[in-house]
């Protein structure tokens, strides 16, 4: 059965704020990534439980850990210590909540480099680790097409697949639009979200929902510049997306990132208080209208 979540940190830093912006939109899930600005795997255990006895208390599940293990923040080129220890700390917080599913990456790009040259071996023997210590117990780490290798083109994300046993994906509609495709000689173009997610659907079992238009290449950081809009209204081929998952008989999360108000891999694009927490509910909103137009 397909249900509704979101990144609710995006409509507050608090969890009472979080709680609040999915409870407006009737919604019983929510995708836990920081709370006051730290990420879930980071707090401290009196401010872990505080989260754990507010979700329990408006019986809301917390269905993904959105961590930053392995992410674009990481270079292959570095030890992966601080990894397995957020593994190590999210692995209890995981049980303690009843959350089967984490997020992972597989590290930044570099971009100094060709995509032939990116240290496969290093980043797949890296996610056998990650994948493997989760599934000891019993739960699972899904890979997001991101500013990774992975999200280099949809060739990169399914050679990970064959080569990291187990591994399931986390499908992020609108960053292939807002990636380049490292597939295809340079200047390298965006990548097509549709070409992307037919590619890699059979893998999918979470879905992040956002929407974007690229702007252009940016080489001071990780990630492209981007426009990001309305669900439907960008290049990420939300409607299309959503409605071969419906008839192809998914059932999971579809879990809203709207990035309208809060980027947080872009200090520079902050809102108030009331304004986060207006554009992430009427995000929610339009999206569940969406939805409904495509069922």
């Amino acid at each position: 059965m397909i249900f509704y979540t979101g990144f609710a940190d995006e409509a507050g830093n608090d969890i009472e704020s979080q709680i609040e912006a999915i409870e407006t939109l009737g919604w019983s899930h929510i995708e836990l990534r920081s709370v006051n600005g730290t990420n879930i795997t980071d707090i401290s255990d009196a401010d872990f439980d505080h989260v754990a006895e507010q979700l329990q208390a408006h019986n809301i599940t917390a269905n993904a850990f959105g961590s930053t293990i392995c992410n674009w923040g990481k270079s292959i080129l570095e030890p992966m210590d601080k990894d397995m220890a957020e593994v190590e700390r999210a692995i209890p917080r995981m049980k303690a909540l009843g959350t089967k599913y984490v997020r992972i990456m597989s590290y930044a790009v570099l971009r100094d480099r060709d995509a032939s040259d990116q240290l496969v071996d290093e980043r797949v023997d890296r996610l056998r680790r990650v994948v493997d210590r989760f599934a000891e117990e019993g739960l699972e780490a899904l890979h997001e097409n991101c500013a990774n290798y992975g999200g280099m083109g949809y060739p990169y994300t399914l050679e990970l697949v064959e080569k990291v046993p187990g591994m399931k994906l986390i499908f992020d509609t609108a960053n292939p639009a807002t990636t380049l495709d490292r597939t295809k000689p340079a200047p390298h173009p965006p990548q097509s979200a549709w070409e992307f997610y037919q590619n890699v659907r059979e893998h999918i079992v979470h879905v992040h929902i956002k929407d974007g238009k690229f702007l252009k290449d940016n080489p001071d950081s990780v990630f492209e510049d981007a426009d990001y809009v309305w669900p439907g209204e960008g290049d990420g081929a939300v409607k299309e997306i959503v409605a071969d998952l419906i008839n192809t008989g998914y059932e999971g999360g579809l879990s809203i990132e709207p990035h309208l108000s809060v980027v947080f891999h872009d200090d520079s694009q902050q809102s108030s208080d009331q304004a986060r927490f207006d554009s992430f509910v009427e995000y929610g909103r339009r999206f569940e209208t969406l939805v409904k137009s495509v069922s």
